[in-house]
């Protein structure tokens, strides 16, 4: 063999061998679509891929032209630049109200005399509905002066609701059944927590630190399911991989990372019914905290799947609570579900119950006697004897504590927001086989379960649900319990307590619309709000506004109102860019002491 043999010769460049004959339809379908160039284009410049066309109309002048508003959508499937757009929105409401000093809390004005005497009015008719049934008088005279009290009354309630009152005086439609009322003591499975008069203070305490330093640390949160099962798990221990349940070491992209060790001995059934009772189980353990702590303790936080595919929250609290406290609210956290039995299905998918028309309900396809109502079933339930249908509880709970203006903190509120652009499977989409057949294994448990009393799915446990109509159909719900996007979870995917900054997502985008303005202005300070806030509220009365139509003549197509809120976009950054240039330029110009020259 010669020299020259040995010596490596160059691999061809991937391009060199692949790049198909020009001109034909190979080399076709390689070139990028325009409409993708522009998506991607409108998307690297933030602007909406999906503006809906409102027609506006000037009551003044009779002017109307079609303006667009972004489509708003949180998920990026949909629209990234709005979805993008909102997580920053929850970026900024996190940090602003995570490591407060100060009470944020707004205290409401007094009433208007104007007001009171309205609500006055509204207690006489009250009690003169209730004195009604105590007069002697005939049946349909007592039903004629009900009618004319319950107009009067609906005409006060709307009158009401004009005012500077906020909510409502009383509950919009009147249930006259009477409630059925459960039990408050604890289970006795359940440990004890103490139970303190809740302080409405939201602020965490601070501690003195070397120097006269205050700090004032929050906590991070993390909240999950107990175990259905062991899974094959990435175990890292710095360095080292320690050993999964089954022994071996999986890497970080494992196939069968998430999936159960032993499919046969893994409970679906309960993983389901965790899933779907995991937002009730966060309220109650909101409600613990607060009456274990004592105050009024303030969170902000999202919801997420773990890869086993089962929903866990990451929460960001203000103030800092003890990580035994928490661990034992955590082991004490339950919800009972007081429902029906539906341990076991009485009929299968294929031969559910039947609809019958003369009886107006659904009755046993052979025996044809009608299934037990909705209300029939929880009468059963008012025994002294009676168990919940199911109990719903949390398992492991990490916590740890973040300090205010630190890289931990800005990394923990970006941990926290990091999925509420994708849907909730989106992060725990299956790839491998293994993961799959896991998702479809839940999925099918999923189902087959009731989840809400309206399911049609109560038809297989011999109940008929609440309100029962005729075309339901076992196992194809269409609640969002059953849809594989939510595998069970259907609560809201981001929580935020009420007092967590005193401001909403629509205060917040003001605040950034304001800051924005004053930027372009010339300066941060100067500005008239006052006159700016009274010029919205003439522009609100103004003008008024209907959805526009595509086909409309005089809608321009998508892709000409795209590239024009392209260019628009670009001369705004661009803009703002030179004007925040020029106000750092003049602070620094200012803060600079003057030279001896000067």
């Amino acid at each position: 063999m010669s020299q020259l043999e040995l010596i490596p010769t160059a691999a061809p460049a991937p391009d060199a061998v692949e790049r198909p004959r020009p001109g034909s339809r190979a080399d076709r379908m390689r070139k990028p679509l325009a409409k993708e160039a522009l998506k991607h284009l409108a998307e690297q410049h933030g602007v909406c891929v999906r503006p809906l066309a409102l027609r506006r109309t000037d009551t003044v002048t009779g002017v109307t032209e079609v303006v667009e508003v972004p489509c708003g959508a949180t998920l990026a499937v949909k629209c990234k630049p709005c979805a993008e757009r909102g997580r920053r929105l929850r970026i900024q409401q996190i940090r602003e109200g995570w490591h407060l000093a100060d009470e944020p809390a707004i205290r409401p004005d007094k009433p208007g005399e104007d007001a009171l005497a309205l609500v006055r009015v509204r207690a006489h008719l009250e009690f003169e509905r209730e004195a009604l049934q105590y007069q002697p008088m005939t049946p349909d005279e007592r039903v004629t002066r009900l009618a004319e009290i319950d107009a009067a009354i609906a005409e006060v309630d709307e009158a009401l609701g004009e005012t500077s009152l906020r909510g409502h005086l009383t509950p919009k439609d009147r249930d006259e059944r009477p409630r059925r009322k459960r039990s408050t003591r604890r289970r006795q499975d359940s440990p004890d927590l103490p139970r303190l008069p809740v302080d409405p203070r939201t602020v965490g305490r601070a501690y003195a630190g070397r120097a006269g330093k205050t700090h004032r640390p929050s906590m991070l949160v993390t909240l999950t399911l107990g175990s259905h099962g062991p899974v094959h798990s990435h175990l890292r221990r710095g360095p080292y991989i320690a050993p999964c349940e089954c022994g071996q070491r999986h890497g970080p992209h494992d196939d069968v990372l998430g999936t159960p060790v032993d499919p046969t001995a893994y409970d679906y059934r309960r993983a389901a019914l965790d899933a779907i009772h995991f937002a009730r189980v966060l309220d109650r353990w909101w409600q613990n905290v607060r009456r274990a702590a004592g105050w009024n303790v303030q969170y902000a936080g999202a919801v997420e799947l773990q890869r086993r595919l089962a929903p866990h929250a990451h929460f960001a609290i203000r103030g800092t609570l003890p990580r035994r406290l928490l661990k034992q609210i955590a082991a004490a956290t339950y919800h009972q579900v007081w429902w029906p039995s539906f341990n076991e299905a009485v009929y299968p998918v294929d031969r559910p119950p039947v609809w019958d028309v003369d009886r107006q309900a659904y009755v046993d396809p052979k025996t044809r006697e009608p299934l037990p109502t909705w209300g029939e079933a929880l009468d059963a339930l008012e025994e002294p004897d009676s168990r919940p249908a199911y109990v719903a509880r949390l398992g492991r709970i990490d916590a740890r504590g973040i300090e205010q203006g630190t890289r931990d903190a800005e990394r923990s509120i970006r941990y926290v927001t990091k999925y509420v652009t994708k849907d909730l499977t989106d992060q725990a989409r299956p790839r491998s086989d293994a993961q799959k057949a896991h998702f479809d294994r839940l999925h099918a448990e999923l189902s087959v379960l009731p989840c809400s009393p309206t399911c049609a799915n109560w038809l297989l446990y011999g109940v008929q649900p609440d309100g029962v109509k005729a075309g339901l159909t076992p196992g194809r719900c269409t609640g969002k319990v059953h849809q594989r996007a939510t595998l069970g979870f259907t609560g809201r995917r981001v929580l935020v307590s009420r007092q967590w900054s005193g401001k909403t997502l629509a205060d917040h985008r003001a605040d950034n619309r304001a800051w924005v303005r004053a930027i372009l202005a010339g300066g941060m300070a100067d500005t008239e709000e006052h006159d700016q806030a009274a010029d919205e509220a003439d522009e609100s009365t103004r003008y008024r506004f209907e959805l526009a139509r595509p086909e409309d003549p005089d809608v321009p197509p998508l892709e000409h109102r795209l590239l024009r809120a392209i260019s628009a976009r670009i001369r705004w950054r661009a803009d703002l860019d030179t004007a925040r240039q020029r106000t750092a330029s003049a602070d620094s110009a200012t803060a600079a002491p003057l030279s001896p020259a000067a």
